[in-house]
């Protein structure tokens, strides 16, 4: 069995991939290597980064092909300004080989290509599914990033809030904005944001973007550039980085996943980022998108927000009320751990293979 595939970044493999084929790879002893078009395989894996101009003409025949669509592209009006031009930007990035100024028919052409589709909604489900029958849903692993855990529910002298996220996300901290502000007149509260320090505007290929600078930009005065001399700061900046990230997560008491719900690509998010915190025990107040709501109705918590309004109220009330604090850790963390487990993440593989034919060949 010849297993390809084709990783976000060129020639290495990104966080992404580690978080996904390649750790299903790993961990049941798969010989993959990354693909190039002009070889043979009985398997290509495509990160949602593949040349879909170049791997969707790839010949129909013994070659099986997994592709990756984890966002909501199919959500996206199809006059969006940002849904025309992204095409171009993918073609004169570098990224496609191929111009293809229609983006949305790329991905049909690719669905109808690929003999099953990974995606992370069930909304996206049902639209992949009118160019694709063999549609799953498989969400990312987060086993090896989980270093700590919160046991600690009490308060110190400081509420801390945090963020943790890619940088081209940081916009989304506009949303809370407001409510953070209102509340620091009454309570003495601040914002962790761990990400990385700048990223890369248009296909991630050009123009560096600060992430300082955006921040400085959402929050104005109120984040202070230097804390040495005891200036006080309402939001505080780490670098992202595996050893320390769960650590200065867990250390904080609560978590936020604020989102634009006027941006369907936002709207459309899966789960993913909401039981990474719950892996570590992190109570997390969310935006009400729909994947959210619906783990959370699961479980049985509230802690999701329609707008600043039930930001405000939410967060004084978690911020006030310990065993709640509590609760939504250990439901989340127990309703994480149950309900995607790394067995069940193994098996949902196991599955994709199967249904494509060619498990019995790797096993």
């Amino acid at each position: 069995m010849k297993i390809g595939y084709v990783p976000m970044n060129d020639g290495a493999y990104h966080p992404f991939d580690l978080k996904n084929f390649i750790y299903y790879s790993r961990q049941n002893n798969l010989d993959v290597e990354i693909a190039i078009p002009e070889n043979y395989y009985d398997l290509i894996v495509l990160s949602p980064k593949a040349d879909i101009s170049v791997w969707s003409k790839f010949p129909i025949g013994k070659t099986k092909i997994i592709f990756f669509l984890v966002d909501s592209y199919f959500a996206v009006k199809k006059w969006d300004i940002k849904n025309i031009l992204r095409g171009f930007g993918k073609y004169f990035s570098g990224e496609h080989k191929i111009l293809r100024i229609n983006y949305s028919r790329a991905l049909i052409e690719m669905c109808k290509r690929a003999d099953g589709v990974i995606c992370t909604t069930n909304e996206q489900k049902q639209k992949i599914q009118n160019y694709c029958e063999n549609v799953h849903i498989i969400l990312e692993s987060h086993f090896k990033i989980i270093r700590h855990q919160k046991t600690d529910y009490s308060l110190g002298s400081q509420i801390k809030l945090v963020w943790e996220g890619r940088p081209e996300n940081i916009l989304a901290l506009e949303q809370i904005r407001a409510p953070l502000i209102k509340l620091a007149k009454t309570h003495r509260i601040s914002l962790h944001v761990i990400t990385d320090l700048e990223y890369k505007k248009y296909t991630n290929k050009f123009v560096n973007v600060s992430v300082i600078g955006k921040m400085k930009e959402i929050f104005g005065e109120k984040f202070s550039l230097n804390t040495v001399d005891g200036n006080h700061s309402l939001i505080y900046f780490y670098q992202w980085n595996t050893e320390m990230a769960s650590k200065i997560v867990s250390e904080c008491d609560l978590a936020i996943i604020p989102l634009d719900m006027n941006d369907p690509m936002m709207y459309g998010k899966p789960e993913n980022k909401l039981l990474l915190f719950w892996r570590m025990g992190m109570p997390t107040l969310v935006s009400a998108i729909p994947a959210y709501v619906n783990v959370m109705d699961k479980c049985g918590l509230d802690m999701y927000c329609k707008g600043e309004s039930d930001w405000v109220e939410k967060l004084k009330k978690y911020i006030a009320d310990s065993e709640a604090r509590k609760n939504g850790g250990v439901v989340g963390q127990a309703f994480a751990e149950n309900q995607y487990s790394e067995k069940e993440y193994l098996k949902k593989w196991d599955n994709v293979l199967e249904s494509i034919g060619v498990i019995t060949k790797i096993t």
